[in-house]
């Protein structure tokens, strides 16, 4: 065997010698029956309720059926019932059907109920620091805030903040970008929003305090019925899909683009003491499919928005932009009040170091691909 002949059967002898030992590695890694397993994880295997049945009462912040929000807490309940084939049932009860809309988080942390989906946002006034994992003006988009959620810390401090309230969240949807509201008049400038009284919760009901906004916070039965009758002088929801629904246009006919929640997130969360008893099994069940409700919804909006401003273009909604000084006096603002919680919470503070962080390394790269990549489309 000559030199060259001798270092080709050397190298493949050498590599079948190495894939074996993969292979034979990669046995031994799925196994996961030869793997000791804690105690605790014996009692939670898989399949010990595949003869029980465990029931979750879900009450929504939501009326019943509500479109895009509502509709897909409804299909994350049978996704869930589908996938552990039967052996957790989840019963959803909608607004003031158990609890009143936004008494969901008491009856949740207090154990009168399981578990709740609705806003992050709607608790600031027992931590300011809840109303940053719904977003901030100006701050991450739907996508960004599901990057920082998922990977850069946001949820490890947010069921560390929910811990504290016996809570246990999972994010469960994202309006993606939110307009800017519906007004009785036109807001020329920012001396037409002193005294405005308008419906709009979270950090951004705190900016347009300081813009000399008066903000109120209303669940969404009563929205129109306020603006109807004077009540209320503007409001925001959410985006064409769901404001058209809810006839906003009929009697507050200005509709603005928006900066106060560019992507918020919407909360799947249940009672920690019931969740930590689940079994394995359906603990993991819930995350699988609250990722699914947190995309499908995410999307659903999208599709969503781009059919209905078409319609509001059909019902000749006039479409506006907030004047600069308006915009510039919001930015101002904002800061302001992120100094005072900062000042005022620990937790606050904290949790808004995390957001900026991730906002500052979000900004320099959606610049150099997603803004370019826009303006020369």
């Amino acid at each position: 065997m000559n030199r060259r002949d001798f270092l080709a059967t050397t190298t493949t002898a050498s590599l079948a010698l190495a894939l074996s030992g993969c292979n034979q590695s990669n046995r031994q890694a799925i196994d996961y029956s030869k793997h000791p397993q804690k105690k605790d994880n014996v009692i939670k295997a898989v399949n010990i309720n595949k003869n029980k049945k465990t029931v979750i009462k879900l009450a929504t912040s939501w009326p019943a059926h509500y479109p895009i929000i509502g509709t897909n807490v409804e299909k994350f309940a049978l996704r869930v019932n589908q996938i552990s084939g039967g052996s957790l049932d989840i019963k959803l009860y909608p607004k003031n059907t158990l609890v009143p809309a936004l008494a969901v988080f008491d009856a949740c942390s207090s154990g009168q109920i399981d578990a709740f989906h609705s806003g992050p946002y709607y608790w600031k006034g027992k931590n300011s620091a809840f109303s940053l994992y719904s977003g901030i003006p100006f701050g991450l988009t739907a996508e960004e805030i599901n990057s920082w959620m998922l990977y850069g810390g946001g949820m490890e401090l947010w069921r560390e903040d929910y811990a504290k309230y016996n809570l246990h969240p999972f994010v469960g949807g994202n309006t993606n970008i939110q307009m800017g509201g519906w007004y009785r008049e036109p807001i020329k400038s920012l001396a037409d929003m002193q005294g405005l009284k308008m419906r709009i919760p979270g950090l951004g009901g705190e900016v347009f305090a300081k813009m000399g906004v008066n903000p109120i916070l209303l669940p969404a039965g009563e929205i129109y019925t306020s603006l109807e009758r004077g009540v209320i002088d503007a409001t925001e929801w959410v985006g064409p899909a769901l404001d058209i629904m809810m006839g906003f246009y009929k009697v507050a006919p200005y509709y603005y683009s928006g900066w106060h929640e560019p992507g918020s997130i919407l909360e799947l969360t249940f009672n920690k003491h019931s969740f930590d008893k689940l079994a394995l099994e359906h603990q993991s069940i819930i995350e699988v499919a609250s990722s699914e409700l947190n995309s499908n919804m995410t999307h659903e909006f999208h599709h969503e928005n781009i059919k209905a401003l078409q319609k509001l273009n059909e019902l000749n909604v006039t479409l506006l932009q907030f004047p600069k000084d308006v915009t510039k006096e919001a930015k101002r603002a904002l800061s302001e009040v992120i100094k005072e919680q900062s000042s005022k919470s620990d937790d606050f503070a904290r949790v808004y170091a995390s957001v900026e962080k991730h906002l500052n390394l979000s900004k320099e790269w959606s610049d150099t691909s997603l803004r370019y990549f826009l303006n020369e489309r």
